[in-house]
């Protein structure tokens, strides 16, 4: 079933309302209080809104077969629990939940019986709740039902703005100290710290552990120093290019032939590998001492996770199917295979314990200026490019049968990217 956006939002509104009220309910009996969970300090938990538009997206070709839908939505809602607990860590140094006194948890983040909870609740959301939402919306007059959604999705990304600015000053706020302001006006300053410090005191309200002191990071003034945008940038940077390089010799070893693997229009970029980087490296770089096995699981988790989402966002917003692993023993689907998930669970152990550290050191080594100046000048490249090879993959399916060129942009991408080329680009691109 195909969805607009606007549905696809309201469905993500719906759901993080409805998961505000089970954390809340939950929180207030708990505490014999009442407690407002969750990271925004409206009636929106998000990532119940965004784990049931990622089943939405992903799991309609499952929606016949009860078994796989409920492993997939156990699988979805659970990585993204766990992502989640992940991400709001890296942010605050803390630990928002922690599940390490339930057997069966993982990490201290999830653990099984609440992954069968969400497994069961994504099952009935997919195969029922979506239904009549969707049936409850397009009841609603098509303009109201519209202003309507765009009005709160607003309002939840304000909340959200509001929300990251009250954990990013909690983090740098020093005990008995002054408060470092951003002075524009003395209005601005009061009214903004008002919001703000409501927010700080709700959160610890709801999460008393993020109040605490975290360590100190230390810093020694070196190009991208630490986790941050600039060392980020430049791993996805590197990891494109040898992501590319590396799929290249494997088809090569594998099937015999030189082709390309690139995701974009101009150079050897592998994008899927690049963003996998990053993600790897945002939620384990501090995970570097743990157990191989750990790091293992993580990544063979996380990545045949990742792939399968990638494969279906890729069908839906180009119409194409990039990869089929169909003739492959042990597949989801043909997006997946455990064979080549355990790949990416090998991968994160090599990755984190090995090339990171080294890697990470020679990008803090780039003189300051030059650093900043190239960041900067590949970023615009990057970017794009990926503009330039989304419009032209755009076009490249509506070539499929579909009517002649019209407009400028349409004779330009032909002209530039005729079928041929885009067929030495993306050999194994076939239309759906």
């Amino acid at each position: 079933m195909d969805y607009t956006i606007t549905e696809l939002l309201w469905l993500l509104l719906i759901y993080s309302f409805l998961g505000w009220i089970i954390e809340t309910v939950v929180g207030t009996i708990k505490n014999r209080r009442f407690i407002n969970r969750g990271f925004s300090t409206g009636p929106f938990c998000l990532v119940y809104g965004i784990a049931a538009v990622l089943m939405t997206l992903t799991t309609g070709d499952l929606l016949d077969n009860t078994f796989f839908l409920l492993i997939g939505c156990g699988i979805l809602a659970t990585m993204v629990e766990w992502l989640t607990g992940k991400l709001l860590e890296r942010l605050n140094s803390h630990k928002w939940w922690d599940y390490s006194g339930k057997k069966w948890n993982y990490d201290g983040y999830i653990c099984l019986q609440y992954s069968i909870l969400w497994a069961v609740l994504g099952l009935l959301s997919m195969r029922y709740g979506n239904r009549f939402l969707l049936l409850a919306y397009r009841l609603i007059p098509d303009f109201f039902a519209q202003l309507l959604v765009w009005i709160c999705g607003i309002a939840a990304f304000l909340d959200i703005l509001l929300s990251l600015a009250a954990v990013f000053h909690i983090k740098n706020e020093i005990p008995g100290a002054a408060r470092v302001r951003h002075k524009i006006s003395v209005f601005t300053n009061r009214f903004g710290a008002s919001i703000v410090g409501h927010v700080e005191r709700r959160m610890a309200k709801a999460y008393p552990v993020i109040m605490e002191r975290a360590e100190e990071i230390r810093r020694e003034g070196k190009f991208a120093e630490g986790c941050g945008f600039y060392k980020l940038f430049w791993l996805f940077f590197i990891a494109c290019i040898l992501g590319d390089f590396v799929e290249t010799i494997f088809c090569r070893i594998t099937a015999g032939v030189w082709m390309s693997r690139s995701s974009l229009v101009w150079g050897p970029f592998s994008i899927v590998w690049g963003f996998a980087i990053v993600f790897a490296t945002v939620l384990l770089y501090k995970d570097k001492e743990k157990p191989d096995r750990y790091l293992f699981f993580v990544g063979t988790f996380l990545g045949g996770a990742y792939e399968y989402v990638c494969s279906v966002l890729s069908e839906i917003v180009f119409g194409k199917v990039f990869w089929d692993y169909s003739d492959i023993p042990f597949n989801l689907d043909g997006r997946v295979n455990l064979l080549y998930c355990f790949f990416w669970g090998i991968a994160a152990v090599i990755w984190i314990k090995w090339l990171y550290p080294p890697l990470s050191a020679c990008i803090e080594k780039i003189p300051k200026l030059w650093g900043y100046i190239l960041t900067w000048v590949l970023a615009a490249f990057i970017a794009v490019n990926m503009l330039v090879s989304v419009v032209a993959l755009i076009r490249y399916d509506q070539r499929d049968g579909g009517p002649a060129a019209e407009s400028g942009w349409e004779k330009v991408i032909d002209q530039h990217f005729d079928d041929e080329r885009m067929e030495k680009i993306y050999p194994n691109a076939k239309s759906i």
